[in-house]
């Protein structure tokens, strides 16, 4: 399956929430859910009562745009997280959180994870000194994210990022710009709204 190229904005209006993919302006009053709170379509068809398959499809579409992957690589980080130890949900989370442009979404060096993630595949960031332009990238404890050369868009982004909620697994050093990677994430750590109980039951059935 291709990469979703259509309005981010559609996306958020489907699944009747903010999913924050499109950087600043979902933090202003031109948001779209804000101004038009009801599925996309001409005919404003209304939310009726869904299967438990539907809830499923739902939520794993939801989280497949909120990190923007590929219905092939989503695929792939649940298989991961299946073969680790531990609560599958709790693995896959983890390992979405890890991911390098999330991690530099988070640490406020973009706008959006789609930002990120361009800004990664154009070799802005170093990991440990190295640099790194893979976006799938997990980071581990103890790393260090730096930027890899300067950018007037990154400083705008991570200077306009206080709006922004840093996780706590994650430090920023403001003066240097740089961030650190002080633990793994837990589940209780990612305060997004996702029900991976039900991603585990769609790839279950």
């Amino acid at each position: 399956m291709s990469r979703y190229v259509d309005s981010v904005c559609r996306v958020c209006r489907r699944e009747g929430m903010k999913l924050y993919l499109k950087g600043d302006r979902c933090y202003t009053d031109k948001c779209a859910i804000d101004r038009r709170n009801y599925p996309p379509g001409q005919h404003r068809v209304t939310r009726k009562k869904q299967s438990d398959y539907s809830l499923q499809l739902r939520e794993k579409q939801k989280v497949k745009y909120l990190y923007g992957l590929a219905e092939g690589q989503f695929s792939l980080f649940f298989e991961r997280a299946e073969r680790m130890k531990g609560a599958t949900g709790t693995n896959f989370i983890s390992l979405l959180e890890r991911r390098l442009d999330n991690v530099v979404f988070r640490l406020g060096f973009a706008s959006s994870r789609g930002e990120a993630r361009q800004l990664v595949k154009h070799g802005f960031f170093c990991v440990n000194e190295k640099k790194v332009n893979i976006p799938s990238f997990l980071v581990k404890q103890g790393e260090v994210i730096s930027l890899r050369r300067k950018s007037d868009r990154v400083t705008h982004s991570f200077e306009s990022s206080g709006k922004r909620e840093r996780p706590p697994w994650l430090e920023v050093d403001s003066k240097s710009m740089k961030g650190i990677v002080k633990a793994l994430p837990t589940r209780e750590d990612v305060t997004l709204p996702i029900e991976e109980k039900l991603i585990v039951e769609f790839y279950s059935r």
